[in-house]
Order: C-alpha cells, then sequence, then structure tokens
C-alpha cells in the first residue's frame, strides 16, 4: 500500500560572501553553495545536499555543532537503540537457523520395598537435540521484515535526530549573536545618553533650559540603562542553552562570532524540478519504515492463527553403567504441530488489531509526508518574506539616522524643543535593534528552510 507523492521544493542559491578571518572576529556564515553544488549542478539540486560543515562555515558554530553531536545525551540515547533494535533484527534471522540443545543426566534410584530384595537403579544420560520450527506460513519471514524495519526506523530516527539538534544548535547560535548586538547597541546608546544628560545638567545649572529637559534627559538615560540586566539575563540563559546541547555544565563564556547587518542574504530562491525530499528527510523514511513494521506485524499475525510444525532430533547414549555407556548410543526423531483448537477469537482479533494498527501508521505516514511539503513551502515563504523586511527596517534605520542628524542641527539652532530630539533618538534606537532582530529571523528562517529540506543529518566521519 505504497503511495507515491511528487513535490516541488524549493532550492536556494546563494551568493559567495567574504570569508572571515580568526575566531574572535567572525562575521555571520559563509556558503559558498556554487562551490559546495559543483558536480550536482543539476535543476533539482537544493541547499540540502550541502553537508552541514559546508553550509554552516563559522568555526565557532561548527565547533558547537560538532560537540553537540558527539556529546548530546538525547542523540547518544538513539544511538544506543540502534544497537539495541539491531541485535534484535539479527535475533530475528537467527529464527530461521536449527537449535541446538544438549542434557547430561546421572540418577540414582533406590527401591527398598516391604518383603522384596533391595534394588538399586541408576541411569546415566547424555542427549543431544536437534530442533527446527518449518516456516509453513511465512511467520517467520514476516518476523525477519518487521525486525529489518524496526531497526531502519531506529537508524532513521537517531538521523532525524542529528537534523534537529544541527538546527537546534545553528538557532541558539544565531540567537546568542543577535543578543550579543543588541547589547551592543544599547550600551551604545547607553554612551550616548550619559553625554546628552551631563550636556542637559550643565545647561540647566547654567539657567540656560528648564528643568523638564533635564529630566526628560534622566529618563531616557535610566530607561536605556535599565535594559542592560535583561539581555544580560537573555544572553546567560541563550549560553546555557547552547552548552546544554553541547551535553556539558553552563560555560561562563562561549566562542563566538558577529552578525554583519551590512552586507544582505540573496533572496533568489529558484525552484528545481520534483524534488527527493521523500529520499532526504529522515523522519519521513522513518515514518516509512514503521508503516513497513506494521505491515510485517499484520503478516505474523496471520501466521499465528495456524498451526506450528517442529521438527526435532535427538541422539545421545542412556545407560546404567559407565563401563557399557558408549555402547548404548539411540536416537530419535519427532514431528509435531501444535495449534489452538479453540481460542473463542483471540488470534482473530489480535489479526484484526494489527490491521488497525497498519491503518493507523498508513495514516500517520501520509500526515507527515503532507506536513512536511507544508513546512517547506511555509520555509521558503519566510525566507523570502524575511529577507524583504529586512530591506525594508535597513531603508527605516537609514532614515531614523538622518531623522535624529537633523533633529540635533535644529534643536542646536533653537528651531525643536529637545523633546523632538529625543523621539529622534528612540527611533534610530529602535530601528538599530529592529535591523539586527530582522537578520537574525532572516538566519533563523535559513536555519529552518535547510532543516526543512533534509539537510544536516549528515555523519561528521563522511569529511
Amino acid at each position: 500500500m505504497k503511495r507515491h507523492i511528487l513535490y516541488i521544493a524549493a532550492a536556494c542559491m546563494m551568493a559567495m560572501l567574504a570569508s572571515c578571518s580568526g575566531t574572535r572576529n567572525l562575521t555571520k556564515p559563509q556558503l559558498d553553495l556554487p562551490h559546495a553544488l559543483a558536480g550536482n549542478e543539476t535543476d533539482s539540486a537544493t541547499i540540502a545536499d550541502i553537508e552541514w560543515w559546508k553550509f554552516y562555515t563559522d568555526s565557532a558554530l561548527v565547533y558547537i555543532i560538532n560537540e553537540t553531536l558527539e556529546h548530546n545525551r538525547d542523540l547518544l540515547a538513539a544511538g544506543a537503540r540502534v544497537e539495541q533494535m539491531r541485535e534484535m533484527y539479527g535475533l530475528s534471522k537467527a529464527n530461521f537457523f536449527p537449535t541446538l540443545g544438549a542434557s547430561a543426566l546421572y540418577n540414582r534410584e533406590t527401591n527398598d520395598y516391604y518383603g522384596e530384595k533391595h534394588i538399586t537403579d541408576p541411569q546415566i544420560d547424555l542427549k543431544a537435540t536437534l530442533s527446527w520450527e518449518v516456516d509453513l506460513w511465512g511467520g517467520l519471514a514476516w518476523a525477519r521484515k518487521k525486525g529489518a524495519a524496526d531497526f531502519m526506523q531506529s537508524v532513521e530516527n537517531q538521523r532525524a535526530m542529528r537534523m534537529t539538534l544541527i538546527a537546534e544548535a545553528a538557532t541558539a547560535y544565531f540567537r546568542l549573536l543577535a543578543l550579543d548586538n543588541e547589547l551592543a547597541i544599547v550600551r551604545r546608546t547607553l554612551f550616548t545618553r550619559e553625554e546628552n544628560l551631563k550636556k542637559a545638567k550643565l545647561r540647566f545649572e547654567g539657567g540656560l533650559t528648564p528643568e523638564t529637559v533635564y529630566r526628560q534627559a534622566q529618563v531616557e538615560h535610566a530607561t536605556t540603562a535599565a535594559l542592560i540586566p535583561g539581555l544580560e539575563r537573555q544572553i546567560e540563559v541563550q549560553r546555557n542553552a547552547i552548552t546544554l546541547l553541547m551535553g556539558r555544565y553552563p560555560a561562563d563564556e562561549i566562542e563566538r562570532g558577529r552578525l554583519d547587518l551590512e552586507q544582505p542574504l540573496p533572496d533568489n530562491l529558484p525552484v528545481g524540478l520534483p524534488s527527493t525530499l521523500l529520499r532526504r528527510r529522515p523522519d519521513l523514511r522513518a515514518a516509512e519504515a514503521a508503516l513497513r513494521s506494521s505491515l510485517s506485524s499484520v503478516g505474523v499475525s496471520y501466521a499465528d492463527r495456524f498451526p506450528r510444525l517442529r521438527i526435532a532430533l535427538t541422539g545421545g547414549w542412556e545407560n546404567n553403567e559407565f563401563s557399557h555407556f558408549f555402547e548404548s548410543p539411540f536416537s530419535y526423531v519427532v514431528g509435531s504441530i501444535a495449534g489452538t483448537i479453540l481460542d473463542f477469537g483471540r488470534n482473530k482479533r489480535k489479526y484484526k488489531a494489527a490491521i488497525a494498527a497498519y491503518e493507523q501508521s498508513r495514516l500517520n505516514y501520509e500526515q507527515k509526508v503532507l506536513t512536511a511539503f507544508h513546512e517547506v513551502d511555509d520555509a521558503t515563504v519566510t525566507f523570502r518574506l524575511m529577507r524583504r523586511t529586512t530591506e525594508r527596517r535597513r531603508e527605516l534605520l537609514e532614515a531614523a539616522q538622518n531623522y535624529t542628524r537633523l533633529a540635533y542641527a535644529q534643536y542646536n539652532m533653537g528651531v525643536i524643543n529637545y523633546i523632538d530630539v529625543l523621539d529622534a533618538q528612540r527611533r534610530y534606537f529602535d530601528a538599530q535593534v529592529s535591523v539586527s532582530n530582522a537578520v537574525r529571523d532572516e538566519y533563523l528562517a535559513l536555519v529552518n528552510l535547510y532543516k526543512c529540506l533534509g539537510g544536516g543529518w549528515g555523519e561528521a566521519t563522511d569529511r
């Protein structure tokens, strides 16, 4: 019951940005997609075809992702789950082979009945039994298929977790850089507020301006200063979130770069041929493996409704004396068919329940596919519109900066009041923060698009 769904996935082709120099002077991550896609320049190529260590080339971010993939406890637990299912799959394959068992027995029985002579009856046995279940109804074959599907599901779930953790690490990193940038903006603004407060105090004490102007400057200075503790708290929390992903205890500092607010990301998003999203995304492959496992469970439940045929060959030696023990061999073959005559519909109900479970898995798989396609479409639209938002906010920042310069000049000439200068400063401050947040959101949208297209689960050993 396989349903094939075609989808047109978005492919993001980005221009090469300037390379960064040094870890502490890093700018935003570079994406050399033309080079990364060399040799794979087909109409269906997407950014998901790029390995994550080539996609995220900020050395600090690459280090964080490497540590996350190596020490994250959830990912290590997923790896243990893979090993568990590997062994269970091996067990299902071993059920096709015979079972060899052995037993040794020494029994000394003494009989002393009334009126009869004392009798001693020793018994010495050494036996081996070779038994094999004939797979008449395909139950063992279905069980092996189920074991293979469960094993592949665990593998794909581990890959999906890698993909998610890489995206979470990149998201947390960019949020941290944005908070660093916002804190720098606040501190620069606070320095300006301090200078304005000093000037307002001198003018007030010299009788050039009323007390209202001085108090307004105090309010603006205090308002800006009050923002710093909150931002420092957010930076600390975000840094702890990154160390938690890395499987470490909270750290005082994390090596990181900075956001470049000047150079924009391109918004060129060419659409390729019908994509291989179903093959690329491990979470969808895991859902497909779960579907195969459910189908195999139906086969196992169906086979359980019929009798089982087992053939056993037993041979060895049996005697009451050690001296002639190996002179008395014996052997026999037993074939048995065991099945339930009347179970009041138990096996039939198990079979129907397995069919219902398969139907759930099928619907769950279809829903995951639909959700994945919607996620890609939403991520593509979000990235494109966030690019436009960043452009508009850069225009706002330039206008606010010109407005501030003009307001200062007019205030010094006595044309406008100081309240107009404060309004211009507030608008300029808000515009700086909005540009920083827009660049952050643009990077977060790019990270989400990369994840939704199925990029980022490759093994680090592939490098």
